[in-house]
């Protein structure tokens, strides 16, 4: 018997070696993720654009709060507003702020303060985590867990534009108060990510990396 407020979970049990196909299968289409700073300006479906917005907003989060906003923009105006901001502070980030260890590890993968993909992709998709919320008395109050919640999010949302045949580019410039401006979001809603989206341009190239093993990245008690 269900518990007030509470409804019956609806969940089918797979066979074993169902989930194992499946385990492997999921595991080789993630391994064909990449990120790429080529995109091609063909147009994408808002349609698409949505589904994968909701799909993220299926990720678990704090007390269930889904302190996240999602803000996509595919009007080439604010895109280029977008982009001659992010490119100011980005230059600055390379000439000024940028500490040795991070440009050593930047180096390999060719990025720079040249943001072309900000105005290529035909969607530019910017994740403002909620620092705050509206009580149901009217006052302000906290979110719990904002930062781990919308990271989560922000992974299945990456995975649906993957899967559906897109591509994206987790992109942070830093400081991101200029998106607030321009987006014209309220104080307690904090810029996390900017994802371009769409497909990749021809001659499209990827950095010649390799990911870690499963040994390197996980440890089991068994």
């Amino acid at each position: 018997m269900s518990q007030d407020g509470f409804i019956p979970l609806e969940w089918q049990a797979v066979p074993v070696s169902e989930m194992e196909r499946r385990s492997f299968e999921i595991y080789i289409e993630a391994s064909k993720r990449r990120t790429t700073r080529h995109f091609s300006k063909r147009e994408v479906s808002k349609n698409i654009i949505e589904k994968a917005i909701l799909t993220a907003g299926t990720a678990p989060n704090g007390a269930h709060l889904q302190p996240w906003t999602w803000v996509a923009i595919s009007n080439q105006e604010l895109k280029q507003k977008i982009r001659d901001a992010a490119e100011i502070e980005e230059a600055k980030t390379y000439q000024d702020r940028m500490p040795e260890a991070w440009k050593e590890v930047l180096d390999p993968l060719g990025t720079d303060a040249v943001k072309t993909h900000l105005t290529d992709a035909p969607w530019v998709v910017v994740l403002f985590r909620q620092s705050k919320r509206k009580r149901e008395n009217g006052e302000w109050g906290p979110t719990y867990y904002s930062t781990e919640s919308c990271g989560i999010a922000a992974g299945m949302f990456v995975s649906a534009i993957h899967r559906v045949g897109l591509t994206t580019l987790t992109h942070t410039p830093s400081p991101m108060g200029f998106l607030s401006e321009i987006l014209d979001r309220p104080k307690h809603e904090v810029a996390m990510l900017v994802m371009p989206v769409g497909y990749p341009s021809d001659g499209a190239e990827v950095p010649d990396i390799e990911r870690k093993s499963l040994e390197d990245i996980a440890i089991f008690f068994e």
